[in-house]
């Protein structure tokens, strides 16, 4: 069929504005948000990186990071449906099942809590030991948080209940080391690269080090993982495509910490994340370089370490049946590799 000249210019101008009709739709489709529980925790150095290296934007993704001081807080922003996921602990996955909401971790960052039990330079001579801890005020970075419930297994492991300790949220970074400096708590449970800088300056004492594979097996009984990304299962199944390139790009960013020095790390990290002190930070993160994963699959057997953990210390788990084949799938690290 032969159309006149003015007829194919309309029909040729009507595809070109339908296209960008197209192209302009998805250019202002809102960003994934997710919600980073510490944004320069170094346990969560995986999204900082896969964004700064641009490994989120390599899958066609525009993605915001957004940061909370603790998994608890940003957990609340996942149910609301403010966020799409959260980079956070694990161990989120099972609580929120107790309660009857369903999220799932999709890929595993780290396999060690990256966590470190400080005791205050002034308080040191009378806690030696988890047993003295009876009584102290000890900081975490939230109340329910995952600093939390592992400081109570610790000090559940010396015969202490929960009701014998006293804790307060103090927050991460400069918040926690400013709590301890200033005697508001006599302890604490934090991350790197604080653990390292307070250590370093003589202001902290280490009680117990929850920072390497090595070091948690030791003292939970067998592998913890930590740092993931988990998401609703409903918002899974309804966005596989767009959770795949994310997962994609998190895997990537594993295999960069993977492959590269603790320095070179640094390099590719906004200057405040350092806290001021370079050394320090390349030194923290060079000895706890083993808590990633490689590759985001879940550790064998870490889900029910933690799941045991838990149950020993929150009574709004004991005795529930817990499905954790629900409360995390390999499948979509699989399909990145």
């Amino acid at each position: 069929m032969n159309w006149p000249p003015l007829l194919c210019r309309l029909a040729l101008g009507l595809a070109l504005l339908a296209g960008l009709a197209t192209v302009s739709k998805a250019s202002m489709a809102a960003p994934l948000r997710l919600m980073v529980a510490g944004i320069d925790k170094q346990i969560y150095l995986p999204a900082v990186l896969a964004e700064r290296l641009g490994y989120f934007a390599a899958q066609g993704l525009q993605v915001e990071l957004l940061s909370e001081s603790s998994g608890v807080h940003a957990e609340d922003q996942l149910l609301t449906g403010a966020v799409q996921g959260v980079v956070g602990f694990y161990d989120h996955t099972i609580a929120l099942q107790a309660k009857g909401k369903f999220v799932q971790a999709v890929v595993q960052l780290g396999q060690a809590p990256g966590e470190a039990l400080l005791v205050a330079a002034a308080r040191a001579e009378g806690l030696r030991s988890l047993a003295a801890l009876e009584g102290r005020t000890l900081g975490v970075t939230g109340l329910g948080a995952s600093t939390q419930g592992l400081t109570q297994y610790l000090a559940a492991q010396q015969g202490l209940k929960p009701a014998a300790l006293h804790f307060v949220a103090v927050g991460s970074g400069d918040s926690f080391a400013n709590a301890l400096q200033q005697g508001r708590i006599d302890a604490g449970t934090t991350s790197e690269p604080t653990a390292t800088r307070l250590l370093r300056s003589g202001q902290a004492q280490l009680l117990a080090d929850l920072r390497t594979p090595a070091a948690t097996r030791q003292l939970l009984g067998g592998p913890y993982p930590g740092a993931s990304l988990y998401v609703s299962t409903r918002w899974a199944a309804s966005h596989a495509d767009e959770l795949q390139r994310v997962v994609n790009a998190l895997v990537q960013a594993l295999r960069y910490i993977a492959g590269h020095s603790a320095g070179q790390i640094a390099d590719q990290l906004p200057p405040e994340f350092l806290q001021g002190d370079r050394a320090a930070y390349v030194a923290a993160l060079q000895a706890s370089l083993p808590m990633f994963t490689p590759d985001g699959v879940m550790p064998a057997g870490g889900p029910e370490t933690v799941l045991r953990v838990m149950q020993a210390t929150q009574r709004g788990l004991q005795g529930r049946v817990i499905d954790l084949e629900r409360t995390y799938t390999d499948a979509f690290v699989r399909a990145a590799r």
